[in-house]
Order: structure tokens, then C-alpha cells, then sequence
């Protein structure tokens, strides 16, 4: 059963979404549990990106895959038109994308690092924010955007000087985004999950826990004890955040950084 049934029939871009068991994937099918006709867009990793779209097929919802390279404008704006050509038009644009596995020290990160963690988490959601924002205005029926910052956006950690920038740097492009495009009736917020073992997130327990000189078996069980409600978060916690923010419960919310964090971050 749908809970937001006005979503049935929306057009939605999901970017970074072509990994099974990432963030994007669960995103993308939980939009398409409500309805939305979804593009997983992600780079050309197309046995994956199949994989997500036939999953979200085989429950009964309707999806395409394209490819995109976040770095690139000029894909960017294609990824939006193609979804226009195939679908008749957008109206949920869900940036996803990011790059979150160059953690170094400061002293040691190069600037083509840097530029790379910018590049694709800042640059490119502004991109495609851009894109999709002349899409929705042409369109005149209003629009949804939800980009997906981090605790990152509001704390800072170790050797993610890149990363905290470029998700601090997500917040401002959200409101500033949401006072611009509130004419439209187009809403723009920012979801902040705190750590969730996706593929990425496996790789970064990894990481950290040896950083620390623990076991990743510790290093998750202090990270639970931390957590006021006292487990790490899922992606389905993120995926129901985005699904509401994009209904029309949430037509008078926009420029906000809801927490989906268990209680770790509450600023």
C-alpha cells in the first residue's frame, strides 16, 4: 500500500544509485514503491545498474537506467533531458552522488584528491540541481529536490577534511537553492544520515577501526553505544526521509537539514 499516493505517476532522477545495497539504490526503490517513475543514474556501471532497475521491476515499479559522470556538465544535463524525453517531464530530483572513500590527513591529501571529493559531491549536485531546477521552472507544475548531505554536514572527523567540506558546503547550496526556487513552488532540503553500512560504509569501518587500532567488531559496538537510539543507521531510514520530504506533507518545508541520525547529531 502507498503511503504518499501522490507520488503514483512522478518523475524522479536518483543519482549514485546504481550499486545494489547503496544509499541511491534504496532510495530509488523506495520511490518506486510509491508510484514514481525512477532514473537510476549513476556511472557506467551498467550490470549494476541493471541490477537495481530489474529489482525495483520484478516488485511491481516502473525504472530506467542511465549513465552519468557527475563530473561532467554537459552529461549532467543530458541525464536530465533523456529522463524529459523518456518519461515527459521531472519533478523529484534526488542528489545522491558522492564520493566518500578518500579519507587522508590534511598534510597528505592532494589538491587532485580534493578537487575530486569537491568535484562530484559539490559540483555536481550543483549541476544537476541547476538542470534540474530550469526543468521544473519550464515546466510550471513546481518540483522537489532532496540532496543527501551527511553528519558530516554538521561535524567534523578525522581525515575527512574533503568530505565535511563538501557536505557543509551542501547545506548552503540547499538553501540558498530553497530561497531561489521557492517562487516555483519547488522545495529543496537536505538529508543528514549518520553512518550507514552500505558498501561504502563497509569500506569505511574498515578504514577507521584500523585507524584507531581496533577491531571493526569494537569500533561498531562504541558506535552503537553512542547512538542514543542505539543502532547504526539503515538505508531504509534515509529512503523513508527522502520519500516523505518529496510528498506534499512536506509542501511547506524546504531549506531545511533533517537528521536521520538516531539521536547522534541533533544541530
Amino acid at each position: 500500500m502507498s503511503q504518499y499516493p501522490e507520488l503514483s505517476g512522478k518523475v524522479a532522477i536518483v543519482t549514485g544509485a546504481g550499486r545494489p545495497g547503496g544509499l541511491g539504490a534504496a532510495i530509488a526503490q523506495r520511490l518506486a514503491q510509491e508510484g514514481a517513475k525512477v532514473v537510476v543514474a549513476d556511472l557506467d556501471t551498467v550490470q549494476e545498474m541493471h541490477a537495481v532497475v530489474q529489482e525495483i521491476i520484478d516488485h511491481g515499479g516502473q525504472a530506467m537506467a542511465l549513465p552519468c559522470n557527475m563530473l561532467d556538465g554537459s552529461a549532467v544535463e543530458k541525464l536530465v533531458a533523456d529522463t524529459q524525453a523518456a518519461y515527459g517531464g521531472v519533478d523529484i530530483l534526488i542528489n545522491n552522488a558522492g564520493v566518500g572513500y578518500l579519507m587522508k590527513p590534511i598534510v597528505e591529501m592532494s589538491l587532485d584528491e580534493w578537487d575530486t571529493v569537491l568535484g562530484v559531491n559539490l559540483r555536481g549536485m550543483f549541476a544537476a540541481t541547476q538542470a534540474a531546477a530550469k526543468r521544473f521552472i519550464a515546466q510550471g507544475r513546481g518540483g522537489r529536490i532532496v540532496n543527501i548531505a551527511s553528519q558530516a554536514a554538521k561535524s567534523g572527523f578525522t581525515h575527512a577534511s574533503a568530505y565535511c567540506a563538501s557536505k557543509h558546503g551542501v547545506l548552503g547550496l540547499t538553501r540558498v537553492a530553497a530561497i531561489e526556487l521557492a517562487q516555483h513552488q519547488v522545495t529543496v532540503n537536505a538529508v543528514c544520515p549518520n553512518h550507514v553500512t552500505t558498501g561504502l560504509g563497509a569500506w569505511q569501518n574498515e578504514y577507521f577501526s584500523k585507524l584507531l587500532g581496533k577491531s571493526v567488531e569494537q569500533y561498531l559496538a562504541e558506535m552503537r553505544a553512542r547512538i542514543p537510539l542505539g543502532r547504526a543507521g539503515l538505508t531504509s531510514d534515509t529512503a523513508n526521509a527522502c520519500a516523505f520530504l518529496c510528498s506534499d506533507q512536506a509542501q511547506y518545508i524546504t531549506g531545511e537539514a533533517m537528521n536521520v541520525s538516531g539521536g547522534e547529531e541533533m544541530h
